[in-house]
């Protein structure tokens, strides 16, 4: 079991719901396709001491019979994307990079 120092102790560094962010822009780091994959990356993110957020939402998927998937797709506040995106790399995971 992780202890907390005592500033975070009241409020550790976990998966927040979205009121946690309030009106700030969210920075997405992450699209997990698989449920395994998804909780794999909240517990790294987590023991990682990040803020996040995770959402299901909807992607395209597939090379010849495109269709339309549900994902986790995984946000953090924008101070907190480069740690994030170096911790994720760290744990074998390719961040996401918006395409241009």
């Amino acid at each position: 079991m992780r202890s907390w120092p005592a500033s975070e102790a009241e409020d550790p560094p976990v998966l927040r719901e979205p009121d946690y962010f309030e009106d700030r822009e969210l920075s997405l780091i992450y699209v997990a396709k698989k449920l395994k994959e998804a909780l794999a990356l909240e517990k790294l993110l987590t023991d990682s001491g990040l803020d996040y957020l995770v959402e299901p939402d909807r992607y395209s998927g597939g090379i010849i019979f495109r269709s339309e998937r549900i994902g986790a797709f995984f946000y953090v506040a924008p101070e907190d994307e480069e740690k994030a995106r170096t911790t994720m790399r760290s744990g074998g995971y390719k961040p996401y990079q918006a395409s241009m």
